[in-house]
């Protein structure tokens, strides 16, 4: 890899990342030790009971850290009181202190707990969403106004062995850092090294970093930028925090968190995870346990063709240049395959579970938005006519004796290619380690590539391969073929949406084919919820809500399930969910709606950052967003969208 777009150990081999070791609270972090797993509180900081209860709760689960909210002066002196509880029911485990605005809150935590989280968007700033013009010497005073806030806090840490994390998210950038840098991965990476230039300065080194996003995209870019950038500038390697911001609740929250921290994980990059979900802490740790103990056995794989250079830029998003065969690559969304091929004999009844409904009364088919767009059937081709929006692919051998080929194409394997007519549309099965073979592709137009691997370290042994593919020039679309035996619905959605989430962040794919679960409904909604969650393509409403915390002014989680409910129709709309102001358009940078609690019982209402209306009650909060997003033209009654759908 060149040294300008160097930010991980290798391409191709599994090999973590080195860093300093941080000590927190006698539970090292980076280095030569495991990736640590941690989450944060949800209830108030001020009922020093239930925040005891709830953290032993974690610590049972497999968290290693706690976080605790403290807002102010009187949380942060309210941390003693936990800590001495959990310590007096034999729980060692280190607390750390998450601060936003309040540097004295901070000063008086780093007293008390093992680790400190600032915030830089708001630590010494405000945010006001104002456009901000600065020279270098204006710019130059702010950085010193930034120090005097910031370097009692790095002292005190200093005295006490407290550690730090810095901690910048995406939606919180101040307006000074977003006049000079804008909304972008290297804003984020700036922001952190500001703060973090002063730490070195004072000789303290007990930091950990952290480049938070929604967009888990932007998430991917502004850690490896940080990583390029600490080495860039000759500064320590510290270890990492990882974690998708307001991933949401359920199975998608599961995969957006999986495709942004498994991209990075997939590099060795991280020392530590949390899975932001909305949905009780405790539940939080075994997700990150599962993301990061893929890696434990992870050395000695099968060997990758190493590479000298990337042929892709890592820190922005541009997809791979592809012609189009029938509706995939180029400029169409990425396509779904659902793969029958173990099944034998193909039913009607079985569609269903792939988005695919059929209705005997008005004798006709109906897709919803998560239909697959092919179906692989292998050697046992569909007796029946399929609906309009599905196509077939069908194993050569079999699909050359069909008397009718209509809309039904070959699948053959690498070897086979040359017994295909050059005027036929065809998928062509290939494992990632035949690059020797890829010369076999060259000169062809007509060809879909169903790229499969048994690597272990399937995302950098797939990635190699579509790498090659670019060097040589060669633009065919490929559809990442994988297939892994997992019946369990969470490891397997964990599994794929790792190794296939890092591809598509970075341009890579034109299309899903999961296998390997045994449910082709859970194969067929993990493919569509890899995609979304990749940004490469909307089938469903984004609900961009945070974990809840101690800050959170209502129920959080009770809230975005009604909110879910009578907005889960809305294909494509963003809406974020948010507790309190601090994650409030900050965190959801790029939500089309918002809704977030601005005081007990009431609520701002968003439209992108823009505050529609505030104060709302929160009995008729929900129906006033519903009548913005109506407002706006945005809105189909779901009744109207059945009908569309049938």
């Amino acid at each position: 890899m060149s040294d300008s777009h160097k930010y991980c150990p290798s391409l191709t081999q599994y090999e973590r990342r080195k860093t300093i070791e941080v000590n927190i609270g006698g539970v090292p972090l980076g280095a030569e030790n495991p990736i640590r797993v941690q989450s944060m509180t949800t209830v108030d900081t001020m009922d020093t009971e239930g925040s005891i209860e709830q953290s032993i709760r974690m610590v049972e689960s497999g968290c290693e850290y706690v976080r605790i909210t403290a807002p102010s002066i009187k949380e942060a002196q309210n941390l003693e009181e936990i800590r001495k509880g959990l310590r007096a029911k034999g729980y060692e485990v280190p607390l750390v202190a998450d601060i936003h605005f309040t540097p004295n809150a901070a000063e008086l935590a780093a007293k008390i707990v093992e680790k400190v989280r600032v915030n830089p968007g708001n630590y010494a700033d405000k945010k006001k969403f104002e456009e901000l013009a600065y020279t270098d010497e204006t710019y130059g005073l702010e950085l010193k106004r930034i120090r005097e806030k910031f370097e009692p806090l790095v002292k005190l840490c200093k005295e006490h062995g407290t550690a730090i994390r810095i901690g910048t998210n995406h939606g919180s950038l101040s307006d000074r850092i977003m006049g000079r840098f804008g909304d972008t991965p290297l804003g984020m990476v700036e922001s952190a090294l500001e703060f973090l230039r002063i730490c070195e300065d004072l000789e303290y080194y007990d930091i950990v970093i952290s480049m938070k996003a929604s967009n888990t995209r932007v998430m991917v870019q502004a850690y490896r930028l940080l990583v390029h950038k600490l080495e860039e500038e000759g500064l320590r390697p510290y270890p990492l925090h990882l974690g998708v911001t307001e991933a949401g609740d359920g199975e998608d929250g599961r995969i957006k968190s999986a495709v942004g921290i498994g991209a990075l994980l997939e590099d060795g990059l991280g020392d530590t995870v949390r899975v932001s979900l909305t949905e009780e802490p405790e539940f939080e740790a075994p997700v990150a346990q599962k993301l990061v103990s893929r890696y434990a056995n992870r050395p000695g794989h099968s060997a990758i063709a190493s590479l000298d250079e990337s042929p892709v830029n890592p820190f922005v998003y541009e997809r791979r240049v592809t012609q189009e065969v029938l509706n995939i690559g180029d400029h169409n969304v990425p396509r779904v395959i659902a793969d029958f091929s173990k099944k034998g004999s193909i039913e009607v009844k079985d569609l269903k579970e792939i988005g695919h409904f059929y209705l005997p009364e008005p004798d006709k088919w109906r897709m919803n938005d998560t239909g697959a767009d092919y179906l692989y059937s292998g050697s046992h081709p569909v007796d029946f006519m399929l609906p309009n929006g599905l196509q077939e692919i069908i194993d050569f051998s079999v699909w050359k004796n069909l008397e009718d080929q209509d809309k039904k194409y070959p699948l053959v394997q690498l070897k086979e290619l040359s017994e295909v007519e050059k005027s036929q549309l065809t998928f062509v099965a290939v494992e990632s380690d035949e690059l020797e073979s890829i010369d076999q592709l060259k000169g062809i137009d007509n060809a879909i590539i169903l790229l499969h691997t048994n690597n272990t370290h399937a995302m950098a042994s797939l990635r190699r391969f579509i790498f090659e593919l670019i060097t040589k020039e060669i633009n065919l679309p490929v559809i990442i073929n994988w297939h892994q035996e997992i019946s369990d619905k969470e490891d397997f959605q964990l599994a794929s949406a790792t190794d296939i989430g890092g591809l598509l962040i970075d341009g890579l794919g034109d299309g899903v084919i999961l296998a390997g679960n045994g449910n082709k409904k859970v194969e067929n909604d993990t493919a569509f919820g890899i995609l979304q969650a990749a940004r490469t393509r909307m089938t469903k409403t984004e609900y961009i809500s945070c974990p809840s915390c101690g800050r959170t002014l209502f129920d959080l989680q009770e809230t975005t399930a009604m909110i879910r409910k009578r907005t889960d129709h809305l294909k494509g709309v963003k809406i974020g969910i948010m507790g309190c102001i601090v994650n409030g358009p900050g965190e959801m940078a790029d939500a089309d709606y918002g809704y977030v609690g601005s005081g007990k019982d009431k609520i701002t209402l968003y439209r992108g950052q823009e505050v529609v209306k505030r104060a709302v009650h929160s009995d008729y909060a929900v129906d006033e967003l519903i009548q913005i997003i109506k407002d706006d033209g945005n809105w189909v009654e779901p009744e109207a969208m059945e009908a569309i759908l049938n």
